[in-house]
């Protein structure tokens, strides 16, 4: 708990099973709950989420049968929270959960509804058409928004609970379709500076279809 708010932490988590220790050793103690959402691993990610939630009350571990998307292990973890302050992070270690802080601080006292964690990391290491692909997708949503938001994709996020979005999207798309719809309920969005940890071995995960989503989702929210 912080400042008297709860604050829940909701981490989808497909494949992460040497990744995902990492970030629950590193859970701050503010922390009122973490939700981790296993979507359909074929590894061993949700044994490694059990494992700490029997020697840490405020874990959760949930398991989808099948594989459907991090939009929809989101949602299946929003079901399963409560609390004031929604925290949503990546399990793969590409956000610091130290810096967790950072994006609750604003919300709780006041000055926010929305925040996101800016990675502002040197990028250099990723493929061009991954590069380029984030410019054009950014600036389209500025467009869309008529306002400046550096990092519209990070998935390091918290959300004033009667902000929070219903959520539609099962894929990549959500971080997207969230974005324009607390926009559009009047959020207040602010951006605090977060550190990343590139890893190049996760750019497969994102490919052509995700793309046409995207669009899909501009189009549609």
């Amino acid at each position: 708990m912080l400042k008297g708010r709860m604050i829940p932490v909701i981490i989808p988590a497909y494949n992460e099973e040497t990744r995902l220790p990492k970030v629950l050793e590193s859970i701050p103690d503010f922390v009122d709950e973490v939700i981790v959402v296993d979507d359909g691993s074929s590894d061993g990610t949700y044994k490694v989420a059990k494992a700490f939630s029997e020697k840490d009350p405020r874990i959760k571990a949930i398991r989808l049968k099948k594989n459907c998307g991090k939009g929809c292990a989101m949602r299946e973890g929003i079901n399963h929270s409560s609390g004031d302050v929604v925290v949503f992070m990546d399990a793969d270690g590409q956000h610091k959960p130290g810096e967790i802080i950072k994006l609750v601080e604003p919300v709780v006292s006041g000055n926010a509804d929305m925040v996101i964690g800016a990675r502002k990391g040197d990028v250099s290491q990723r493929p061009i058409h991954r590069r380029l692909s984030n410019i054009i997708t950014t600036r389209l949503i500025r467009l869309k928004l008529r306002q400046y938001v550096y990092d519209t994709q990070s998935g390091f996020r918290a959300f004033s609970r009667q902000f929070l979005p219903e959520i539609e999207s099962d894929r990549y798309e959500v971080e997207t379709e969230m974005l324009i719809k607390a926009a559009k309920m009047g959020a207040r969005i602010k951006e605090v500076p977060v550190s990343m940890i590139y890893d190049p071995s996760r750019e497969g995960r994102f490919g052509i279809r995700d793309v046409f989503r995207f669009i899909g989702a501009l189009l549609r929210f």
